[in-house]
């Protein structure tokens, strides 16, 4: 498996400092383990409601803050981590969607971290996180058919040669690049703001990876802390 490294655009310091994420490529085996999934999120959810991680709110915030910099209102487009705990709250619970989305999602609930997972065969190139300049092509879909949107000049997107694979920054994810568990090469990214330690960020990263394994015996990992 060679590993590949995201770029972030140095820019984004002014934006977002101290801002550092966990890049995690794996290479998938057969799911022999579905179970470990729902426990995995369901385990999440309650933690939300019963016993949340200190830095929860803080980091949350921050990322509002991050957001509101680069020209996004958070409260209609928030980071995807607020928007996950938001309806756990809400519901009390979230539905499973797919084995290997449900361990990303779980951790991203538990962690208060946007957590990103894609399929890294739909890429070409290398993942970039970069400034918009309002071009960029994002597959999306809109009551239920696809279009393409642009992203705003200026705005945090993930994107690749091609075009954009997330838009600001972790809100929402592009068709093409989306990642199931039919997929073979996964690259998943965890993002975090200072007002989360350091040290949870590597917890998290371990426990994606952990649960994965755990579903998917043989299964292969590669991790790589970027910073800005």
């Amino acid at each position: 498996m060679s590993l590949v490294t995201p770029s972030i655009d140095s820019r984004l310091a002014g934006i977002a400092p101290g801002f550092r994420a966990l890049s995690i490529l794996v290479e998938a085996a057969p799911i022999i383990h579905p179970e470990v999934a729902p426990a995995a999120l369901a385990q999440a959810c309650q933690q939300v409601l019963n016993d949340d991680v200190p830095w929860a709110e803080d980091h949350l915030a921050a990322w509002d803050e991050v957001f509101k910099a680069f020209g996004a209102k958070p409260k209609r487009t928030p980071c995807s981590a607020a928007a996950l705990r938001k309806r756990v709250i809400k519901d009390g619970s979230l539905p499973p969607l797919d084995p290997v989305v449900d361990i990303y999602n779980a951790v991203s609930i538990r962690y208060a971290i946007p957590v990103g997972g894609e399929n890294l065969a739909a890429y070409s190139g290398a993942p970039r996180l970069t400034l918009a300049d309002g071009s960029e092509p994002f597959d999306t879909l809109k009551e239920g058919q696809p279009v393409a949107e642009n992203p705003d000049a200026g705005e945090v997107i993930w994107r690749d040669d091609i075009g954009v694979t997330c838009r600001r920054w972790n809100w929402r994810q592009g068709v093409r690049t989306r990642l199931d568990s039919q997929a073979r090469s996964m690259w998943f990214i965890l993002e975090s703001l200072p007002s989360m330690p350091l040290a949870a960020l590597e917890e998290a990263g371990a426990e994606l990876v952990n649960n994965l394994q755990r579903m998917m015996p043989g299964a292969t990992a590669q991790v790589q802390l970027l910073e800005l």
